[in-house]
């Protein structure tokens, strides 16, 4: 019964067999290896458009802050939701990897960043003044760290609404694989085709070993040299980049990696439902994905904890369970045995 984190559950077996496909020969150095080479042919078939650029890192913190420091200057802002993994779990890695930008934070109501939310704080800045911290980028997430999809309309509309106001557009897509399961969306809709400037393209939660892509569209490809510079300086240019190359090859092989994040999509609902059974239990939202927020009645977490469930207390009072690729039916019966 882990429902602690979708990092928690193991790489997918295919991912391991390509680590040991890929594990013979010399290759060249930082990107340069066939298997790289290959890998961007398959990420121009499933984007749908060959005006990218690509850069591998091991973990999503590392994937954000270097796509962010490539668009926020030190004296400037990324707009983001108030519960964005960048302003709550990254430790001011986007700070520190900007020089000093500042992240200014948004409301909103499940995760997600309201459009007049938006309209209002774009509405305030001011270049010119020299008292305020202007933004540069709107970062948004999807899964949103409430469990929460944006739509593409919505994610469409808010870029609309940032590139209007000159700012550059980041998607952080640890989740994206549960969002399009969810939506029904390609990955071209959610990500260039509505507005996304760099998409930092999660396969780690979805089921890979540890491999995150940032993706740089149209315009903002003109970063690509500073993007592998603050790689290099940050210690994030991977020497051997075929391995992580090799998880993307066989995650995105087949669509495997939409085949599991749907199978977690269906452990949360099946999740969901097994602890909407037990009185007094109350979700906070809809279920969008692979994660579940529910309020638990008194006593409750301790009678599962007891019985081995592992899961987190949230901010809001709520609980989060986690479901990955890996959550087994039997797990979810075991949560039904344990509430009585």
């Amino acid at each position: 019964m882990n429902f602690s984190s979708d990092t928690s559950a193991p790489a997918h077996p295919n991912v391991l067999a390509a680590l040991a496909r890929v594990n013979t020969g010399n290759e060249a150095s930082y990107g340069g290896d066939s298997v790289t080479a290959r890998l961007r042919g398959q990420l121009a078939d499933l984007f749908e458009t060959e005006d990218f650029d690509f850069w591998m890192t091991a973990s999503g913190t590392a994937s954000n802050a270097l796509a962010l420091s490539c668009f926020c200057p030190s004296i400037g802002a990324v707009l983001c939701h108030d519960a964005a993994h960048i302003a709550i779990d990254e430790r001011g890695a986007p700070e520190f990897f900007s020089g000093g930008g500042k992240l200014q934070l948004l409301p909103g109501t499940g995760g997600k960043i309201g459009a007049e939310t938006l309209a209002a704080a774009l509405a305030q800045i001011d270049h010119g003044f020299v008292h305020q911290t202007p933004a540069h980028v709107l970062s948004l997430t999807n899964l949103t760290e409430s469990g929460t999809a944006y739509s593409v309309a919505e994610i469409s509309d808010l870029a609309g609404k940032a590139h209007a106001a000159g700012l550059v557009v980041h998607l952080d897509g640890a989740r994206l694989g549960n969002a399009l399961a969810a939506t029904g969306a390609s990955p071209a809709e959610m990500s260039w085709k509505a507005g996304v400037d760099v998409l930092t393209f999660g396969l780690t939660k979805t089921g890979a070993m540890g491999c995150e892509i940032i993706m740089l569209f149209g315009k903002a490809r003109e970063t690509w040299g500073e993007l592998k510079a603050r790689a290099k300086r940050s210690g994030h240019m991977p020497p051997k980049m075929r391995y992580l190359a090799a998880q993307a090859e066989a995650m995105l092989d087949g669509g495997l990696w939409l085949d599991l994040a749907a199978r977690a999509n269906k452990a949360a609902l099946k999740l969901a439902a097994t602890l909407m059974a037990q009185p007094g239990v109350h979700l906070v939202t809809k279920p969008g994905g692979n994660e579940v927020f529910a309020r638990l009645p008194e006593g409750l977490a301790e009678t599962l904890t007891a019985a081995g469930a592992k899961f987190y207390p949230w901010p809001d009072g709520s609980h989060r369970f986690v479901c990955s690729w890996a959550t087994l039916d039997d797990e979810i019966s075991a949560v039904a045995t344990a509430m009585g």
